[in-house]
């Protein structure tokens, strides 16, 4: 697989979504989590979305419970978590695994193509971030604690 889009990941409906759907976004994809400490980024991440949707953004949201089981709740309650506590109208896709041999292909894909400090492809936290370009090129990763706010710059420059 040679692009991001190339890849379907699952809604939180249930409905099967290709990315490809996206050719021509730049996209931020997220390992999200309802109960972290970094869980307000869903605030950042809704305003980077709203403001720069028009130019082609689109946050994709991956909920996972890898990390201290910090995302336990069903698509329902994450659909619903977002939606009432944080506003969230970026796109949310189903619980994944981001790490191990249960990791989705697309998050294996991700680290591959962006591995994180010193070379290590492993995920480390919830609220990790990956920035792609129109043409479907992981371009860069963002560790957890890289407030969305932060990112501005970088996703301008590939709008």
């Amino acid at each position: 697989m040679s692009t991001i889009y190339d890849f379907t990941a699952t809604t939180l409906a249930g409905a099967e979504m290709p990315l490809s759907d996206y050719r021509g976004k730049v996209l931020l994809i997220v390992n999200t989590a309802s109960k972290c400490g970094f869980t307000p980024q869903y605030a950042g991440l809704e305003t980077l979305y709203e403001d720069l949707e028009p130019r082609g953004l689109v946050v994709l949201g991956f909920p996972c419970n890898q990390f201290g089981a910090q995302e336990p709740g069903s698509a329902e309650e994450i659909a619903h978590f977002c939606s009432l506590t944080y506003d969230v109208r970026f796109p949310m896709f189903a619980k994944v695994a981001v790490n191990g041999p249960e990791a989705s292909p697309l998050f294996k894909y991700l680290r591959a193509q962006a591995p994180g400090v010193l070379g290590s492809t492993a995920i480390k936290w919830n609220f990790t971030k990956f920035l792609v370009d129109r043409e479907g090129r992981v371009r860069e990763r963002f560790a957890p604690a890289t407030k969305p706010e932060a990112l501005r710059r970088e996703i301008e420059a590939l709008l």
